[in-house]
């Protein structure tokens, strides 16, 4: 109805001035909005820039070991999941959008991640931070509306008196708000000896910003106890890498062959070497 009349409407020359000019009072903003904009725009970027550096100023604390309770109500401890790296992503059951899309996607992240590393090669647990109402059971349905069954996730409850403490540890930022929350989107990467070792970013990410520190670790901790076993873990973990085109990890045979080829090198260097010395005791 309103193409119509507008079609239908008489336009003269004066009439065609008055609705240009008309519209440019309407699209122009004034010098005091203009700057009124600017300034909303600054502050939110310093607000953003705070966060995150409240953020990252957590890397390199010890994991604070708070009291909490499974879906099931059963009394765990964060030092309980100490000997793996361990993923740690808050969340509140009462969010709708941001939280479910974030651990659905994280979801998909952990399986390809964990098809790269290792199915025991990390642990991952969400945390329901809106106390109390993120009760044991309000975690156990977040776990199921949002279809999680992967092994070794665990979904648990803080003590809500230690609530600060923890997001204060984590470097996790949050401001109630009248629809909920506003807060940092990040999960918590947490060495094997429960120190804060990375943080990601997002809702969705890029999959190497969650595995090479997953791998990172993982190749250290192969390092530290020198096995047979865990060095050739080591080689299958050098020789994983990423392929962009798929957007998943595989096995790069060729790098085998590589380092293959070069401790063959190295032993026939050797070889050598002790030959010519022993000879050239002999003389």
């Amino acid at each position: 109805m309103a193409g119509r009349a507008l079609r239908r409407f008489p336009v003269t020359r004066a009439t065609a001035a008055w609705l240009v000019a008309g519209a440019l009072v309407l699209v122009a903003p004034t010098p005091a909005a203009t700057a009124a904009a600017e300034a909303t725009t600054t502050d939110r970027s310093r607000d953003y820039q705070q966060v995150i550096a409240t953020s990252q100023a957590a890397i390199g604390r010890p994991l604070l070991d708070v009291r909490l309770r499974d879906t099931a109500g059963k009394d765990v401890r964060l030092r309980d999941f100490q000997g793996r790296p361990l993923l740690v992503s808050l969340v509140y059951t009462g969010c709708f959008q941001a939280c479910p899309v974030t651990t659905q996607f994280l979801a998909q992240a952990v399986r390809e991640a964990r098809r790269a590393l290792g199915e025991d090669s990390f642990t991952v647990v969400s945390i329901g931070f809106n106390q109390p109402f993120d009760t044991p059971a309000a975690m156990a349905a977040f776990k199921r509306q949002n279809r999680i069954d992967e092994a070794d996730w665990h979904f648990l409850s803080p003590d809500p008196t230690q609530v600060d403490a923890l997001t204060a540890n984590l470097g996790f930022v949050y401001e109630a708000t009248p629809k909920g929350f506003d807060h940092v989107t990040q999960v918590t990467i947490v060495d094997g000896e429960g120190v804060i070792y990375r943080q990601v970013y997002g809702e969705t990410f890029d999959l190497p910003m969650l595995v090479q520190p997953l791998k990172e670790l993982r190749q250290g901790e192969a390092s530290r106890a020198v096995t047979l076993d865990n060095v050739w873990e080591k080689v299958v973990l050098y020789c994983t890498v990423y392929d962009p085109q798929t957007g998943a990890y595989r096995v790069n045979y060729s790098l085998f062959f590589e380092i293959f080829a070069g401790l063959t090198t190295l032993g026939a260097v050797a070889w050598f070497t002790l030959r010519e010395l022993r000879r050239t005791k002999r003389v």
